[in-house]
């Protein structure tokens, strides 16, 4: 399996702080990636350098084998993308959109493939409607056509899902699992919804501060061994303070609750352990999810707590 983006060691400073810091990572042909962290952790800063809109400070960035900074044509002609709000004319006709920004990326297409294109994102019915009376998520799914347009090989999202209601989450979710199942296509997705990551990458990214805390498969990072275990017992201060001065002290979570990340089947020992020492517990309950692990890695000292949509 071929590597579509390497970064090495990637770091860029505004003035006197860094966005990004010394950060490194791969995305691989097929992969969905989930590129995650808070508000300010460096994602959108890492993606403008990923499309040559702003230049690192440090650091190297390869796309489909090649040095981006000394390829950018030939490399950006296979990348298609949408930062933030796709910048649409809202004037002129979901087709005619789609006509114009063929036209700028220097493509000839016949109408039949811009139907075909308007069709895959759901919006052949609304082909001669003005942009502007496109709900948010219709103006999403267009900007993500617009995108394609060129047929390129990766695809970048960020942040595609700002701002829909449930129902265009789930449409989005549908379209990028299209276009990685059907159409082949390599997808970075910055997001702040973990739990539509949970559903849809293959792999991922959390960064913090500008720096990688964890990078690897979905599946091994949400082993049962990264399960949150929350008691509640008549006294949690006490509970607590007896199970910091135990062997089970490197599993107590920073936070005012009683919780542990541990592996799940260790849980009856815990149990057991809590029962011999007299602790009176009203419920105990595992849970498994990419938010619990994030807020695993990002709630110790000195980390700041993930601020989800």
């Amino acid at each position: 399996m071929s590597l579509i983006i390497e970064v090495n060691h990637l770091s860029k400073k505004f003035k006197n702080n860094y966005a990004v810091n010394d950060l490194s990572f791969t995305v691989n042909e097929g992969d969905i990636y989930g590129f995650l962290g808070q508000n300010g952790a460096g994602k959108s800063t890492t993606i403008r350098m990923l499309l040559t809109l702003i230049k690192p400070t440090e650091g190297d960035i390869n796309l489909f084998g090649k040095k981006l900074s000394s390829h950018r044509s030939e490399i950006l002609r296979q990348v298609g993308a949408v930062i933030e709000k796709p910048d649409l004319y809202k004037y002129l006709s979901a087709y005619d959109n789609l006509s114009i920004f063929a036209k700028m990326s220097g493509i000839k297409v016949t109408k039949q493939l811009l139907m075909q294109q308007l069709q895959m994102v759901g919006l052949h019915d609304r082909a001669k409607d003005n942009v502007r009376t496109f709900s948010q998520g219709m103006k999403q799914r267009l900007g993500i056509a617009v995108a394609l347009v060129h047929n390129p090989a990766l695809i970048i999202l960020d942040e595609p899902t700002n701002g829909l209601d449930p129902q265009g989450i789930a449409d989005m979710r549908n379209l990028i699992l299209q276009l990685s199942r059907e159409m082949g296509k390599t997808v970075l997705i910055s997001s702040h919804l973990l739990s539509e990551i949970e559903l849809i990458a293959t792999r991922m990214i959390i960064i913090n501060k500008g720096k990688k805390m964890v990078e690897g498969n979905v599946a091994e990072l949400l082993d049962p061994a990264h399960t949150l275990i929350e008691v509640e017992t008549l006294d949690n201060i006490a509970a607590k303070r007896l199970l910091l001065q135990s062997a089970w002290a490197p599993y107590v979570q920073n936070n005012n609750q009683l919780q542990l990340m541990m592996d799940k089947k260790n849980v009856p020992q815990l149990i057991k352990y809590l029962a011999d020492m007299d602790i009176q517990m009203l419920s105990v309950n595992a849970s498994h999810s990419l938010e619990n692990y994030f807020l695993s890695l990002t709630t110790q000292p000195g980390h700041v707590e993930f601020a989800s949509n």
